[in-house]
């Protein structure tokens, strides 16, 4: 590793930390930071390695494993506000908390229809106007809301996963 990559895992990060919920796109990625494309899924393994970020993936077996992550977090709240240019956005801060202290003790996938899967359980993360429509017709789904105090039925307050640990 040499100076030149330490600057371009640091524009990655940025990027990640600027992004509403980062999706990423290794070629747009590549053009970017000034870098290969082969040189962004190293850097993408090297930074979740290192702690600094989270891959999120549709649950699969076999190859399919391997396969496209569908989105990317910083690994923690914090990295958001120490590496953003901008203010973070808040939906983006809910979704990396949840993750982050959700997958201390499960496996979490990507849903077509929400934000997060855990086994057989769907996660619609927002804020306090946060409604069920777009989970609406799902077996086990829930509202994780930032900004209540307590739940009711199907909705939990974001701050109730911090005390997964």
């Amino acid at each position: 590793m040499n100076v030149s990559t330490s600057r371009k895992l640091l524009k990655l990060l940025a990027v990640i930390a600027d992004s509403v919920p980062f999706k990423p796109n290794f070629s747009k990625l590549a053009s970017m930071i000034e870098s290969s494309k082969n040189s962004i899924a190293d850097y993408i393994y090297y930074l979740e390695k290192a702690g600094m970020i989270s891959q999120l993936r549709e649950n699969a077996r076999g190859l399919g494993v391997l396969g496209k992550v569908d989105k990317i977090y910083l690994d923690n709240t914090n990295l958001a506000f120490a590496i953003s240019e901008t203010i973070p956005d808040i939906g983006n801060i809910r979704e990396t908390v949840f993750l982050n202290q959700m997958r201390v003790k499960n496996r979490i996938f990507a849903s077509s229809r929400s934000d997060f899967m855990i086994d057989d359980m769907t996660f619609e993360v927002g804020g306090k106007s946060k409604n069920r429509k777009q989970i609406y017709d799902l077996g086990k789904s829930f509202i994780v809301k930032d900004n209540i105090e307590y739940g009711h039925q199907n909705t939990i307050p974001l701050w109730a996963f911090g005390l997964n640990y």
